[in-house]
């Protein structure tokens, strides 16, 4: 009987899937996958990032995400322009992939470029003083969810 390629494909995995061996009773199984890469809980910023929150944009100019949600990004730079840092991780050749990559490592983002670099559309506001991720949203264009979390990290 001859059968489709992505029928023979999921018989496959499926097959590969249970010849693995089961876990022992008692023990935890693994947690399931986020949807978005996750960075670590925290990072050590760059003393230059130090007393601003940061708004941390992964931007590929081929990105349908990126142009939708660049007239959000643009209101919220003219109206936290000197409270807020601003980094643009522009990932959208290999050049400017690299120099992103040195950009973010330099800053103390060097975890989270790595987790999320392909994650093109992608906005994170991270708290400068504990370096954890207070928002991370990705192809949102509403301005009410940015400035909720920068109200309430700068008044902290």
């Amino acid at each position: 009987m001859l059968r489709s390629p992505s029928l023979l494909s999921c018989s496959l995995l499926l097959a590969g899937l249970a010849s693995l061996p089961s876990l022992p009773a008692g023990s935890a199984a693994a947690a399931p996958l986020p949807l978005l890469a996750q960075a670590p809980k925290a990072m050590a910023l760059a003393k230059e990032l130090q007393g601003k929150p940061v708004v941390v944009d992964v931007y590929a100019s081929w990105c349908a995400a990126c142009r939708n949600i660049a007239p959000t990004l643009s209101k919220l730079r003219q109206s936290y322009a000197n409270r807020v840092h601003f980094v643009v991780l522009d990932v959208s050749d290999k050049a400017k992939t690299e120099a992103s990559q040195a950009t973010a490592t330099r800053l103390g983002l060097g975890a989270f470029f790595m987790a999320n670099r392909t994650q093109t559309g992608l906005v994170a506001i991270i708290d400068p003083a504990t370096g954890k991720i207070l928002s991370q949203q990705r192809n949102n264009a509403d301005l009410g969810t940015y400035t909720a979390v920068l109200n309430r990290a700068l008044a902290q």
